[in-house]
């Protein structure tokens, strides 16, 4: 009986192009096919080293329609590579629907582990690590993205985003009106790359270094947000997101006073009225 083939998920850099491993260039090498979210810049890259192979497109328009048929491959013993446009696939990037399918076949499906913005960012931030919760990419329409936010107020965990440059300002004013103006936050911009910056302070100061600098509102972004504390700021921020949802409902001083006496969090904070 034939052996099947590997599926490699290799983490490719995220800018400095030194941060591609000897072990992601021997798997690129060696591999019969390379699954690329974006051909043309995987093959900008492969280009950079020499590399030679065929490129296959593998995006969330067609990742159901031709996972099948890749692991068809890998089952007539091909060996493939799986990589995303910059990082560690699968991070906000597809191939998981691949990597599914090719664990239900039986495929072995083996990580060549590289760059993380997620994890780069974090490594630098000085923002408590030893607990975290990623949440990617926030809607791109206000109204579910403070939504999105309102629900993580009392959240104790690091949290890490990424954000694009055309929406960090509105996404940290977001921030700084469902977490408070004094959160703690870190702004990571452009990575391991020529501009690279990590901006510390609160959200209502790093929107003020963003809004000041139009540098600042250039190129991609990962954004962390320290954790609601245990105590004060957590009765504050839980405070927050019940008169977020009371206040829908009824006039804003009532608001207030139920969602201060349910949290335990000082009216004021919730209200100016």
């Amino acid at each position: 009986m034939q052996d099947t083939g590997t599926l490699h998920v290799v983490a490719t850099p995220i800018g400095n192009l030194g941060d591609l491993s000897p072990r992601a260039l021997d798997t690129l090498r060696a591999v019969a096919a390379i699954c690329a979210e974006d051909t043309r810049r995987s093959g900008q890259l492969l280009a950079h080293f020499g590399i030679a192979k065929p490129l296959l497109a593998l995006h969330e328009h067609n990742e159901d329609a031709i996972a099948q048929k890749l692991v068809a491959r890998l089952l007539a013993g091909e060996s493939l590579a799986l990589v995303s446009d910059a990082g560690t696939p699968l991070v906000s990037d597809p191939g998981f629907r691949l990597v599914r399918a090719a664990r239900a076949a039986g495929v072995k499906v083996s990580p060549v582990p590289g760059a993380s913005a997620l994890i780069a960012a974090l490594s630098v931030a000085g923002l408590p690590s030893d607990r975290f919760a990623f949440e990617g990419f926030l809607p791109a329409k206000a109204a579910a993205r403070r939504e999105r936010l309102q629900g993580l107020v009392a959240e104790p965990r690091t949290l890490i985003f990424y954000e694009s440059s055309h929406r960090i300002g509105e996404t940290l004013a977001d921030m700084a009106l469902a977490f408070g103006d004094e959160r703690p936050a870190v702004l990571a911009r452009e990575l391991t790359k020529l501009f690279e910056t990590v901006l510390d302070g609160t959200l209502s100061g790093l929107l003020a270094q963003v809004e000041a600098d139009p540098d600042q509102r250039k190129g991609e972004f990962v954004l962390l947000v320290q954790g609601a504390g245990e105590d004060a700021d957590a009765r504050v921020a839980e405070g927050r997101r019940l008169y977020a949802a009371i206040s829908q409902h009824l006039p804003p001083s009532t608001a207030a006073r139920l969602a201060a006496d349910l949290s335990g969090a000082p009216r004021k904070a919730l209200y100016g009225g």
